[in-house]
């Protein structure tokens, strides 16, 4: 199936084989008539296309055409023809463009002219061939662009030349018309000039705006008439012009803006927009403050006039000023100015920049300690010039404190008494009013006041110790400060002036007060007398403190007063038995065993236990070897047996030395005879006195008397109990010891329990006189049992003036109760 083009061409060849053949009529027709012959061919022929048979059109005879020398030569031209010698045709040996050979489109006809020359004869032919033209152009423009630049206000109905196209075709193949592409805005007239050429003018036929559309593009078209038609186009833009017919237009007629108090200097407010559609100086804008805007305004904020920019030029203060009104014009350059407006509302947030505020109305200081419960001592008010939370304010004071506040009315407080005051705990309070806001961050104040406590008499004065217990030693000199019993009260001023007194008693007829005495200022305790241990060991009495308040308090401690021995007294030698420097005398059988008791020491000390300590041991002996001395019970024993050798006498000096410091002593003699055989023992003994070194002649006497007296008393005492009684009741004394030993004459106590029914024995016991003691020795019966339990090691008779009796009281009273 052929396609279009191929049926174009078809119809092309098939025209241009009519042509020819009409061309080569008319060539015949002219030889007839004319010495010129004329051939009519299409421009655009194929190389090689034949134009015509001159021999044969020219009656020549095409066997004497290569003897004859036929030749074609072109007149003015280039070849585009050649004569074939062989046949005589006339053909085409280069493509022929009319448009070329004839450029000026004023001809009507475009011609070849060639010559055909021959020899043998001469003959030279004319011959003209007319180049027919065929639509080989399009129309072209001059420009590709066609720039017009039309005002905005320009009218309808103008008109406006465009530029024609041309085509280097002619007649109908020349330029027949222009077309326009679509528009709103123009068409277009076809014009044809004086020499037929075509034209066209552009039309406005809508009024312009370069605000909607600064330009347009527009397409023209110039068509031929050949066929089939050829075509060109043309750009056509057309700027349009601008004229200020447009207002600058803000983004908003009206704006609310936030703005944070306290903002920096320079701080964006808004960047204002104002657009206008016009160009150039009709659209440059400035911006400017309208008469309506106060100065107050303009002081606060600046406006660029350029940039439209407002920025902070003054303090933003919310407390002092929170609304700002300004109106802003915005105006275009244009040669009639055209003005724009919009109206503007500053609304300044308050931020939390104000410090709560503490107002103290009233404040009672001093006040007293027994301040009743809910008293009202200060009235606070608080204030915040913030607004919002920011201006939303809490108080309150120290939880610690026995204060609380109340709201009285808004923002006013009343601080009361939530507990009980007590100045003696804390005499005055820093009470520190803290008042802080809801802001983010909170801001807070604080006031500190000082409230103080007036002292009242509530407290009794107080002694450190409920009890005191105050040694003093024997033999103290009168007028001794013994303690200072100081008593606090922590009250003040008159309320802790404190007086001290004794409060009386009487021990045997004697008051306290002429004891002792206190300073009634400071409570010194002082001792108005010496005291002897030996006689008074200790007082029990009560002190009162008083202070000076109204009423009164007071409160009072015990005191003891304990006599510490001194060791005044010197040991007591009690046995053996000797008149006041005297030697005492023993026999001993020569045949005692070693280990045998020869004597016992025993002494006496009426000082307290530790200076009462006595101990024993050798200032004096005859031989060294044979005896040995218990430095704790003062026993004297044999070390060994005696011999031949050993003297009869022996002499023992014996010191009983207490524990006291200095250490005090006595010393007894001892002078031992040893007996060839054993010693009977006597049935009676002789009364002999037994007294301290102390002891005057006239005790002596004293002791003697007395003690005859009460040995017959006792006698007679002995005998109805030993009737009365069936069996003995046992004694409470220590157990007999299994060690027993039997003395010949005037035996000495033994630290062991001793049974014995040969030996006399004496009741010893201590007498209390206001001149001192005296020792008593009371003989017991013959041949009576008892059982007595000595002095304990160490221990000497130190507390007669109790109701109990010693060790060896007691164990005489039993010997006694046994007799």
């Amino acid at each position: 199936m052929m396609n279009s083009h191929t049926r174009r061409v078809s119809r092309t060849m098939e025209s241009y084989e009519r042509y020819v053949i009409l061309a080569i009529i008319f060539s015949f027709a002219r030889c007839t008539s004319a010495s010129v012959t004329h051939y009519s061919i299409p421009e655009e022929m194929k190389e090689g296309s034949v134009v015509a048979n001159l021999a044969t059109d020219l009656g020549l005879d095409m066997k004497t055409l290569n003897q004859r020398k036929m030749r074609l030569d072109i007149i003015a031209n280039k070849k585009y023809l050649d004569l074939n010698k062989e046949t005589g045709e006339l053909y085409v040996v280069e493509k022929i463009d009319r448009e070329h050979i004839c450029p000026t489109k004023s001809l009507a006809s475009c011609y070849l002219k060639l010559e055909v020359i021959l020899d043998n004869p001469v003959r030279i032919f004319n011959i003209e061939v007319e180049i027919l033209d065929i639509n080989d152009n399009a129309p072209q423009f001059r420009r590709d662009a066609i720039h017009l630049d039309i005002s905005e206000a320009t009218s309808r109905g103008e008109r406006f030349s465009l530029s024609n196209a041309v085509d280097p075709d002619v007649g109908s193949n020349s330029v027949k018309t222009y077309y326009l592409s679509e528009s709103e805005y123009f068409n277009i007239e076809v014009q044809t000039g004086r020499d037929g050429s075509k034209f066209a003018d552009l039309i406005l036929k809508k009024t312009l705006d370069r605000e909607k559309k600064p330009v347009h593009n527009l397409i023209l078209t110039a068509i031929d008439g050949g066929t089939p038609a050829r075509s060109g186009t043309a750009s056509v833009i057309v700027r349009v012009l601008d004229t200020n017919d447009n207002t600058p237009t803000f983004d908003k007629d009206n704006m609310n803006i936030k703005m944070m108090e306290n903002s920096p200097i320079g701080s964006l407010v808004v960047d204002l927009n104002a657009t206008d559609l016009d160009e150039g100086l009709n659209s440059d804008i400035t911006y400017s403050y309208s008469l309506y805007t106060s100065e107050k305004t303009q002081e606060t904020f600046n406006l660029n006039p350029t940039t439209g920019e407002i920025t902070v030029k003054g303090v933003l203060n919310y407390e002092d000023f929170r609304i700002y009104d300004m109106e802003v014009i915005a105006a275009d350059k244009g040669a009639t100015s055209l003005t724009g407006q919009c109206t503007i509302k500053i609304l300044v947030e308050d931020m939390n920049d104000n410090h709560p505020e503490i107002s103290i109305k009233s404040f009672q200081s001093p006040v007293t300690e027994n301040i009743e419960l809910d008293t009202v001592i200060a009235v606070v008010s608080v204030s915040d010039k913030d607004s919002g939370d920011n201006g939303i304010v809490d108080l309150r004071v120290p939880d610690n404190m026995p204060f609380k506040l109340r709201e009285s009315s808004d923002n006013y407080y009343e601080l009361v008494v939530s507990e009980p005051l007590d100045r003696e705990k804390v005499s005055e309070y820093d009470i520190t009013f803290t008042v802080t806001d809801r802001g983010s961050p909170p801001l807070s104040d604080n006031e500190t006041m000082t409230l103080e406590l007036l002292d009242v008499n509530d407290n009794v004065p107080q002694f450190p110790q409920s009890f005191y217990t105050i040694r003093v030693m024997e033999n103290n000199a009168p007028g001794a400060l013994l303690s200072s019993l100081t008593a606090f009260d922590p009250d003040l001023h008159e309320n802790q002036y404190l007086v001290y007194f004794i409060i009386e008693k009487e021990i045997a007829n004697t008051s306290m007060s002429m004891l002792f005495s206190i300073n009634p200022e400071n409570g010194n305790l002082y001792a108005l007398k010496t005291f002897d241990y030996e006689i008074e060991k200790e007082f029990l009495f009560h002190i009162e403190a008083r202070d000076s308040g109204s009423p009164p308090l007071s409160s009072n401690v015990t005191v003891h007063i304990i006599i510490v021995d001194q060791n005044d007294n010197a040991p007591v030698i009690v046995s053996p038995w000797r008149a006041h420097g005297s030697v005492v005398e023993e026999k001993i059988p020569r045949s005692t065993d070693k280990g045998s008791l020869v004597a016992k020491v025993i002494a006496l000390d009426n000082d307290s236990v530790h200076n009462s300590r006595i101990t024993y041991q050798f200032l004096q002996v005859t031989d060294a070897t044979l005896f040995s001395l218990d430095q704790y019970n003062g026993e004297i024993r044999t070390m060994r047996m005696f011999s031949y050798r050993d003297p009869r006498h022996q002499r023992l000096v014996v010191v009983a030395k207490d524990n006291g410091e200095p250490a005090l002593s006595a010393t007894v003699t001892i002078k031992l005879t040893t007996m060839e055989t054993a010693v009977k023992a006597y049935s009676d003994m002789t009364e002999e006195p037994l007294e301290y070194d102390i002891f005057s002649d006239i005790n002596l006497y004293l002791v003697i008397g007395l003690g005859s007296v009460s040995f017959l008393l006792l006698i007679t005492i002995l005998v109805t109990i030993v009737i009365k009684c069936q069996k003995p009741k046992p004694s409470k004394a220590a157990p007999p010891s299994r060690n027993s030993v039997i003395s010949e004459r005037n035996s000495t106590i033994a630290d062991s329990t001793l049974v014995s029914n040969d030996a006399y024995w004496y009741s010893l016991f201590l007498a209390e006189t206001r001149k001192g003691k005296l020792v008593v020795r009371q003989p017991l019966p013959k041949g009576s049992r008892y059982i007595v339990s000595s002095i304990p090691r160490g221990t000497g008779l130190t507390d007669t003036s109790d109701s109990a009796a010693s060790t060896l009281q007691a164990s005489t009273t039993s010997s006694s109760s046994s007799t």
